[in-house]
């Protein structure tokens, strides 16, 4: 096929679609003539700023993409993060809240570096670039504790003080025995 005939079947493709548009159209105005008349101005205006901008109909066509062109879309986004680390495989601001500081640092022990970078990366932690660096899963282990406590001790002078919990009181022995 040339590239004429295919120009040809594109412009008879798009003609068809303008065509089937235009009867819905028609058949929406015998109902509902407002919202046929806004639908067809809305579609106007959009067709006319992404015949005059570039970007617009770049925008456009990526948002309207379908099928085949999704997959090729997240693909481009993949291009252009290539150093995207995956999430991490637990919530160290969970375990915190359930388990305390020796339960995240015990569940943290069972991840390998990488795991454990991948924490890091997810919960921006490396705020002097220097832990994605570190080879010892100590030291790794140490900064995502560190930064958990903190963050979540923030803010704590703004809540309620949380009332201890009742102590029991041992019971009262008879000082008189009978």
């Amino acid at each position: 096929m040339s590239s004429e005939d295919a120009a040809q079947d594109r412009t008879t493709r798009i003609t068809e679609e303008a065509a089937a548009a235009a009867h819905a159209l028609s058949e929406l105005a015998e109902r509902d003539p407002q919202l046929a008349g806004q639908l067809a101005r809305l579609v106007s205006v959009i067709a006319a700023e992404a015949g005059r901008s570039t970007r617009i109909s770049k925008a456009l066509r990526t948002a309207l993409d379908v099928g085949a062109g999704q997959e090729e879309s997240s693909a481009a986004n993949r291009a252009r993060r290539p150093h995207r680390r995956t999430p991490g495989v637990l919530d160290p601001f969970t375990v915190y809240a359930d388990s305390g500081e020796q339960g995240l640092r015990d569940e943290l022990a069972k991840l390998d570096l990488e795991q454990l970078r991948d924490i890091v990366a997810e919960h921006q932690m490396d705020h002097d670039r220097l832990a994605m660096k570190w080879k010892d899963t100590a030291r790794v282990i140490d900064r995502i504790t560190e930064r958990v406590a903190v963050r979540a001790a923030k803010g704590s002078a703004f809540r309620p003080p949380q009332a201890e919990p009742p102590q029991e009181e041992p019971p009262e022995q008879d000082i008189n025995p009978k």
